[in-house]
């Protein structure tokens, strides 16, 4: 059956929902749980995207065990929970409500024993969604470096090693605060490489990131922080835990964007097409991105190679959009990508595209991602808008809206990063 418009379409979305059902933590989750405790408390602390889901899905999981604690995820992302408390709060930027989870996680972990066990529900977005301000600084303070860091395209692991810093509650601060209790955590994986220390900034994790660092990332990329700010991070002495330093504590990936492209690929074969898995953890500026995998997929469309066609190139990870002092558009890094790959690819018959952010939100705005057929830019041509005039600008979002081929999810209730698809017939 040859591949038209709708099929290839109709094939993109299966695979962006191939990699968000792979990652459900209804699904996955109770297969890492630890043994169930046989005394002591049960506590159940968390944070991100999915920590409502996770925190649900382990109450279906251990309905004969008392638990007790606290998640905190994005507004729109909670669901019913019968024991454990669900707070919403604001991300990508921290308000009241973060830190006001924060503390309360802080607060549930305190004072335990070494029969307690602690289990850490961890998940894409817990960076800003746990905004507990270190001594001398203020939530505005970390707001404002947030902000800072979103637009300067400084990468998750960068923007992790400055708000460890800042923070009473992240690089392994809360495993420390529940010892001698026994912490599980149990994450999904939203960071190029898997890293625990980057996932939400890793609350139980050890960090090998120092403040000299953290300052070091400030000043390359021209932030001017508050006197607040640069006075905690002077405080040398004051650093996080310490690799080493937090024996009571475990780490167990639940599901990564590998497991997800995995998943991707095996639906790919049964729809026809032969995947091509080019990594998980591709980072870089998402325009820059695009206009390489356009170059690749047009050698499959020419040459056959590094494939033949009909195919799928795979891709996951996190790009970057630095924004400039110009106003910028509504968009964000998977439509960004998308944008240019289609610039780059000029209506290259026999290519579709899709691009999307597995949690339902790329950018600030309401939207997963998009899907590039190979008429694309001739549609917004006709509509008299120029398809490069809104890549400078970053508007992105608005460029997809035009030709009315957004991917819009609402909250998926996981997130493994960014799945890339690029469809050769």
């Amino acid at each position: 059956m040859a591949w038209d418009d709708a099929r290839a379409r109709a094939a993109l979305r299966g695979l962006f929902d191939a990699a968000v059902a792979a990652a459900d933590p209804r699904k996955v989750l109770a297969a890492h749980l630890p043994p169930k405790p046989v005394k002591g408390r049960c506590i159940v602390v968390g944070g991100g995207k999915s920590a409502a889901v996770m925190a649900a899905a382990l109450e279906d999981a251990w309905p004969d065990i008392p638990l007790e604690g606290t998640v905190v995820t994005r507004y729109g992302h909670a669901v019913p929970t019968r024991r454990i408390e669900v707070i919403e709060a604001s991300h990508p930027v921290p308000d009241d409500n973060s830190q006001r989870g924060a503390a309360r996680l802080l607060q549930r972990v305190t004072g335990l024993g070494p029969d307690d066990l602690v289990i850490a529900l961890m998940s894409g977005g817990a960076s800003a969604l746990l905004a507990g301000p270190a001594d001398g600084i203020t939530l505005a303070d970390k707001q404002a470096v947030n902000r800072a860091l979103l637009a300067c395209g400084a990468n998750i692991t960068e923007m992790n090693a400055v708000r460890k810093h800042l923070s009473a509650i992240k690089g392994g601060r809360l495993a420390a605060a529940a010892a001698p209790a026994r912490v599980v955590t149990l994450a999904i994986s939203d960071v190029p490489g898997d890293d625990p220390a980057v996932i939400g900034s890793g609350p139980t994790v050890p960090d090998r990131t120092t403040f000299a660092e953290a300052r070091a990332l400030i000043a390359r990329y021209g932030i001017v922080p508050s006197p607040a700010v640069a006075a905690r991070l002077a405080r040398d002495a004051d650093e996080t835990p310490k690799p080493g330093s937090l024996p009571h504590a475990e780490f167990h990936m639940i599901a990564t964007p590998m497991m997800a492209l995995r998943a991707v690929a095996d639906t790919a074969r049964v729809l026809g097409l032969t995947p091509l898995v080019l990594g998980d953890a591709l980072e870089g500026e998402a325009r820059e991105m695009g206009n390489l995998m356009a170059g690749i997929a047009r050698s499959v469309l020419v040459h056959g190679e590094p494939l033949a066609p009909p195919a799928v190139l795979l891709s996951g990870g996190e790009t970057t959009v630095t924004l400039g002092s110009a106003p910028a558009g509504h968009g964000g890094r998977n439509t960004e990508f998308l944008l240019a790959l289609a610039v780059a690819l000029d209506g290259a018959a026999g290519i579709w595209a899709m691009a999307g952010d597995t949690d339902g939100v790329d950018g600030m705005d309401e939207v997963a991602g998009a899907i590039l057929a190979p008429d694309t830019l001739a549609r917004v041509r006709a509509l008299g808008l120029d398809p490069r005039t809104m890549l400078t600008g970053h508007d992105s979002h608005s460029f997809f809206k035009a030709t009315g081929d957004l991917i819009i999810t609402g909250p998926t209730l996981t997130n493994v990063n960014d799945i890339r698809a690029i469809l050769i017939a």
